[in-house]
């Protein structure tokens, strides 16, 4: 039995956990708060939970700013057509999506337009943000 117990406590040990743990639309973005990010993608983040899109958006006065625009997860995008090609360092793209409730430069992203026109769903079913 204590053999079975030490096993059982080694395989829990050994397995890796999450390091963060997974929100809520509400929790974090503001459904008052739409906004659209045009710009230049500075990088894109393939990973779970979420994908991040990072855009460098220029203002009227050539101002840059820093945008990161969270997706759905990896699995979710493939099985509507992305890849992790699908934007590249460099590409033009628009974001709509709901501002971070902080007020920072991150947004949850719902639809990308990317350069060649195409609109593409980025965000998960039932994350509780209004659907496009």
């Amino acid at each position: 039995m204590k053999m079975t117990l030490a096993g059982i406590v080694a395989v829990f040990a050994l397995t890796p956990f999450a390091v963060h743990a997974h929100h809520a639309f509400a929790a974090e973005f503001d459904i008052n708060k739409p906004v659209t990010i045009q710009g230049s993608v500075s990088k894109v983040e393939w990973m779970n939970p979420h994908i991040w899109i990072y855009v460098d958006m220029k203002d009227a006065k050539g101002v840059v700013s820093h945008w990161q625009c969270e997706g759905a997860s990896p699995n979710t995008l493939t099985r509507q057509g992305w890849s992790r090609d699908t934007l590249k360092q460099g590409d033009a793209v628009v974001i709509e999506g709901f501002q971070a409730k902080d007020g920072s430069n991150t947004c949850n992203s719902r639809v990308v337009r990317t350069p060649d026109g195409k609109r593409l769903f980025a965000g998960a079913a039932g994350d509780g943000a209004p659907r496009q």
